[in-house]
């Protein structure tokens, strides 16, 4: 009889936890077990382990499962797939990485499916290990096709995308099929960085397979498009499918915006609306930016207000965001400045940092003060780099210092600019000031022999952006080793005359580099495209798409 008891005694206890459980109350199937455990009723088996693995997880009790996995370990259950398995998902819940990736271990001696190897690949992604990912990835004993593109889809939250084309071959060589998501994911690399071939390649690819098409892959092969320079392939993507999704023409709506075609943003809406698509908060953010883009202040009321009025959507940061850009912009400083004080959330950095910028290029350096010390808490490098380019502009070089000796002080590092051109099936990156490219002699040679046929049709260096008190040949040195006209030069070294120059950079390409490219679209006859961090620059015969507005 006692036998009997001690039998079946441990199922009683667990019917009771899991009956907590089942009612809703975690924390009381948790506070049943302890008193369980304390009373020395209860042995705990593999079965209530799991039942109290599960608590934890619904109550998000790290603690407890904490003192759960010590009792597995010391109840010699350590390798029971089922407990390791919720052990490691909890683990990587809570972020507890180097806890997580012991337990895959673990999981990975006994069962090699790759689905605990996926789900540590996503979890380090969120936290941006990047490094410990791609180890992870190499050491998985298999993989499936969710392992490669969440590595694919990783190197893009980790802004790795020469990594991310890599690997995609990799997959490739490897024998595994893509679906609709390893290509979008692929043309959002490409997108990145203006990598064109690539998204052709990738695009023809996709085609050959027959991938069905749906509205992720179409709006992610639009932007690609957009983003690396053939808008007018995009929009003829977009003139031939279907368009009853609305984030297929905001795909469409934010690559015209970011050529600054803002006729052509307005006339695409106006089709949206006969369409019947109801548009939603990223197409008026859209619309607004392209409204910041070429000037259009009243427009931008206008779309703002109609957002409100006529589509009952409430405005969000980014919609004050592009609101505020538009005002500065066009050096309406101080509505701007009203316009974020009467916002109906609190502004963040970015739309401080709109009219920072906008302060720069109307020389306000009192208000610029002002907006830095709203910036007390989110200043990040690029708006330090303003304020001192501010005070150097008025030539207050002695306040420009003071910023840079604070940002010194505070650990705080300049983004270095980076640029990017491709060349055939490679990618170039160039970097501010870069000398580690394999042909560095010859681009230093190509850049001073731009540099001087510029100069002789009537540049001249806009040394005032320069943050330092020095001569002005040091300044002159300075701005010429800027990491698009190191790519722009490159890319004179590699093609033929008269062919386009397509360039994609991470910063907003600085007013000096943006009258440099003007005259050497003049001198050489070439189209040289460029996109920074804003938008795109079309440098034509000595004048840019943008007219000077950006």
């Amino acid at each position: 009889m006692k036998c009997l008891k001690e039998r079946f005694f441990p199922y009683y206890c667990n019917s009771i936890i899991r009956a907590f459980l089942e009612k809703g109350s975690p924390q009381n199937a948790l506070q049943t077990y302890k008193a369980l455990l304390s009373s020395a009723i209860l042995r705990p088996d593999h079965r209530t382990l799991v039942i109290v693995l599960k608590a934890c997880s619904i109550s998000s009790n790290l603690h407890a499962m904490m003192e759960c996995h010590a009792k597995i370990i010391k109840a010699g259950l350590h390798y029971y797939m089922p407990l390791c398995a919720s052990i490691f998902k909890l683990y990587l819940v809570h972020d507890h990485i180097t806890d997580a990736r012991h337990m895959l271990d673990v999981i990975s001696r006994w069962d090699p499916d790759p689905v605990y190897g996926n789900l540590m690949l996503m979890g380090l992604f969120r936290n941006k290990e990047f490094d410990m990912a791609y180890h992870v990835f190499g050491k998985m004993p298999k993989r499936d096709l969710v392992s490669w593109n969440s590595m694919i889809e990783g190197c893009l939250w980790c802004s790795r995308p020469k990594v991310a084309f890599k690997l995609f071959r990799r997959m490739l060589d490897a024998g595994l099929e893509p679906d609709g998501f390893t290509f979008s994911t692929v043309f959002s690399a490409c997108a990145r960085v203006g990598a064109l071939s690539h998204g052709r390649w990738a695009h023809q690819l996709m085609a050959e397979k027959q991938i069905e098409l749906n509205h992720i892959i179409v709006s992610a092969l639009i932007d690609m498009y957009a983003k690396c320079g053939r808008i007018e392939i995009a929009r003829k993507i977009f003139d031939g499918i279907k368009r009853n999704n609305v984030s297929v023409w905001n795909s469409m709506i934010t690559g015209l915006a970011i050529h600054g075609l803002g006729a052509q943003v307005f006339d695409v809406f106006s089709l949206m609306e006969k369409e019947g698509v109801a548009p939603d908060g990223i197409t008026f953010v859209s619309i607004l930016t392209a409204c910041s883009h070429c000037g259009l202040v009243e427009e931008c009321r206008q779309y703002f207000n109609a957002m409100r009025h006529n589509y009952l959507i409430e405005p969000k940061i980014e919609h004050y965001g592009a609101m505020v850009d538009t005002l500065a912009r066009a050096g309406l400083l101080y509505e701007a400045y009203e316009t974020i004080k009467t916002m109906a959330m609190e502004p963040d950095t970015v739309i401080w940092r709109a009219l920072l910028s906008a302060c720069r290029k109307h020389r306000q350096a009192d208000l610029a003060e002002t907006v830095i010390r709203h910036m007390a808490q989110g200043k990040q490098s690029g708006d330090y780099v303003l304020l001192s380019s501010i005070y150097s502009s008025a030539k207050q070089y002695r306040h420009a210092e003071t910023v840079w000796r604070l940002m010194k002080e505070k650990g705080i590092r300049k983004n270095r600019g980076l640029s990017w051109v491709e060349m055939g099936s490679v990618l170039h990156q160039f970097k501010a000031g870069d000398r580690s490219h394999g042909e560095s002699e010859a681009i230093y040679r190509v850049l001073d022999d731009l540099m001087g046929k510029a100069k002789a049709h009537g540049f001249a260096p806009v040394t005032e952006l320069v943050t330092m008190d020095v001569l002005e040949e040091e300044k002159e040195e300075n701005l010429q080793c800027h990491s698009e006209k190191l790519a722009v030069a490159y890319s004179v070294l590699k093609t033929s005359p008269g062919m386009e120059i397509r360039v994609s950079k991470n910063l907003r390409t600085c007013l000096d580099c943006h009258e440099w490219m003007k005259m050497v679209s003049k001198v050489l006859c070439k189209v040289i495209l460029v996109r920074d961090r804003i938008r795109f620059h079309r440098f034509e015969n000595g004048s840019c798409l943008c007219n000077d507005y950006w």
